[in-house]
């Protein structure tokens, strides 16, 4: 396995930090960026991935033993972890809503699934699967919304998103998508891609349905 040395430099998480702000790493990457280095025998990403799966299973019961059951974690790493999180938990901690699936974007697009006009909104995420912003790009006629990628990822980049949600609703009611739809997709995928952007999901809304391109196998790794 790869340590963080052996990493292009705009890989590493300090410096992709430093670069794209801490909204941009993933949960590995961030606990990565606190520890700095791992152990003689145990590499800080073997360590971070171990950590970071014990935050997402014990969240605020995340606990002194539980760190220090991690091979590699002595009580100085552990205890920079529970100091960040308690700063985190006085200063910073804020309501915030994570998508883990095309359900989770419902709520979200509501507002557009009934519009006569097609809407195309982006969601910006950061690497937590967090929601950053949502905003509408686009709104065009009846059967169509024009979509340009420099006026969908503009707020995204100024976001220092990790990744994007696409969703735009269908008037008409059948929220299969069409082949300008699926034209569309591949070209923002294709642009994102270029930006250091994941598209996590495209979902076509109508009044009492949707469609997700990451349900039906249609988002590329």
């Amino acid at each position: 396995m790869k340590t963080i040395k052996d990493m292009p430099p705009h890989s590493r998480p300090r410096e992709k930090l430093k670069e794209r702000g801490p909204s941009a790493l993933t949960d590995e990457e961030l606990v990565a960026a606190i520890l700095g280095m791992g152990t003689a025998g145990v590499d800080v990403r073997t360590i971070s991935r171990q950590v970071a799966a014990l935050i997402r299973e014990h969240k605020d019961d995340l606990s002194l033993d539980h760190l220090l059951a991690v091979p590699g974690i002595g009580l100085a790493k552990a205890g920079q972890i529970l100091s960040a999180f308690e700063l985190a938990r006085r200063h910073l901690l804020k309501e915030t809503v994570r998508i883990a699936t095309a359900e989770d974007v419902l709520p979200l697009v509501a507002d557009i699934a009934g519009k006569p006009q097609e809407h195309f909104v982006c969601l910006s995420l950061n690497g937590a699967n967090e929601l950053i912003e949502k905003r509408i790009v686009t709104i065009g006629l009846v059967d169509k919304s024009p979509v340009h990628p420099r006026e969908v990822f503009a707020d995204a980049i100024a976001d220092r998103a990790a990744s994007v949600i696409f969703a735009h609703n269908h008037p008409a009611g059948d929220p299969n998508p069409s082949d300008a739809d699926l034209r569309m997709h591949e070209q923002l995928t294709e642009a994102a891609k270029i930006l250091g952007l994941r598209v996590l999901d495209h979902v076509i809304v109508t009044r009492n349905r949707h469609f997700s391109f990451q349900a039906a196998g249609l988002i590329k790794a």
